[in-house]
């Protein structure tokens, strides 16, 4: 047996930003970290607009950050704009360098990858092979649990990261365009310009279905390339994720461990981004600690974000339900057409009421009224 002050179960995005809070917070607490994978992190890209995170947040998130934009763009057939809301970019790669090297200058604190959980209780771990873990708090963020077909939809991508013969240092985060053909549903374009030679680009789909066609979908991320005068010398990384939008409450895992991260519905179910509730929920921890969290500790956190939480829940209804599958864009471009504030608080889950009627007079699709709107969502 091993002791520590707080075990985080899952090496993803949820525990190494509790890791970095609490560590910087509390720099002699003794934490481990334990992930199934090789590495921290996984494969992924993550990205959050500069509102999203709180000024008290910066310091201890800065050193993850791999790229910062001033501003971002989307595209729409009927609509073109540039929001003067800055764009962060976070990556695995990273991740992994950061927090791996965080908990292991840090006395007491171990990273252990390639190790896989396979018991998580309140107050211990036992991992594979028999060796148990104990502390009076351990935090299980293993990822997101299998998600249900039944009330949710899919938001599904494949991304290319591309390295370029010819450098481009005229291209800005274009984080949706809806300019391409549409299919299986809402279908859009995002492209991150890491630098002049290397590029971003991914094809994204809200869909009915979770079903990936990856050939498909590499050729047609290639040939977009090259109609937007991307010189594709070689493609560096993949990488690919379908991520539930539920419209009834998002399933959580049913444990003695308090649960983070998509396995605990700490994410935004109309956008996928899981960001600003990591930050927050990481933050929380670092507050708490070193005393052992309470059920209670979470309370008004939670109630927020669940507040919030259930307005998006109510979006994606009238989206996967309410709306054709071909007119879904229409929806998002009447969005973007919204006050810039509206929109940044939206993604930053600070919506107000105001906010709200906003979203829902202002992206309803034709033929849907509000007394109709209302009447659908109070009959469940």
């Amino acid at each position: 047996m091993t002791d520590f002050d707080l075990i985080l179960v899952g090496g993803g995005l949820q525990s190494s930003l509790m890791a970095l809070a609490v560590l910087d917070r509390r720099p002699g607490l003794r934490l481990a970290l334990v992930e199934r994978d090789e590495r921290l992190g996984g494969n992924h890209t993550w990205c959050f607009h500069g509102p999203d995170v709180a000024a008290e947040d910066a310091a201890w998130l800065e050193p993850l950050v791999v790229r910062r934009w001033p501003s971002c763009e989307v595209a729409f057939p009927g609509r073109r704009r540039m929001l003067g809301l800055p764009y962060v970019a976070v990556t695995s790669d990273r991740l992994d360098e950061v927090v791996g090297r965080r908990v292991r200058e840090s006395t007491g604190s171990v990273v252990m990858t390639g190790t896989a959980a396979v018991g998580v209780g309140a107050e211990r771990v036992e991992l594979a092979g028999g060796h148990v873990l104990r502390a009076p708090a351990v935090i299980d963020a293993r990822g997101p649990l299998p998600a249900a077909t039944d009330g949710c939809g899919f938001q599904k991508f494949l991304g290319l990261e591309l390295r370029l013969s010819r450098p481009r240092g005229d291209l800005r985060p274009l984080v949706m365009d809806a300019t391409v053909p549409q299919r299986d549903g809402f279908r859009f374009l995002y492209l991150l310009p890491f630098a002049p030679d290397r590029v971003l680009l991914e094809d994204t789909y809200f869909s009915n279905g979770p079903e990936l066609d990856r050939p498909a979908l590499r050729a047609g991320i290639l040939a977009e390339a090259e109609a937007r005068g991307l010189a594709v010398e070689r493609v560096v990384r993949e990488e690919e994720g379908v991520l539930p939008m539920p419209w009834r409450q998002a399933a959580t895992a049913a444990g003695e461990a308090f649960t983070g991260g998509y396995r605990g519905g700490w994410f935004h179910p109309a956008t996928g981004y899981s960001f600003p509730a990591a930050v927050r929920l990481a933050r929380r921890l670092a507050e708490i600690l070193p005393r052992a969290p309470q059920a209670s500790d979470w309370d008004s956190l939670r109630d927020e974000h669940e507040r919030q939480a259930a307005f998006g829940r109510l979006l994606n209804r009238l989206l996967f339900t309410w709306v054709e599958p071909g007119e879904r864009w229409r929806v998002f471009e009447r969005f973007y057409g919204l006050p810039e504030e509206t929109i940044a608080r939206f993604y930053a889950m600070r919506t107000s009421w105001v906010d709200r009627g906003r979203i829902l007079l202002g992206s309803r699709p034709p033929g849907l009224l509000p007394g109709r709107l209302l009447e659908r969502w109070r009959a469940g």
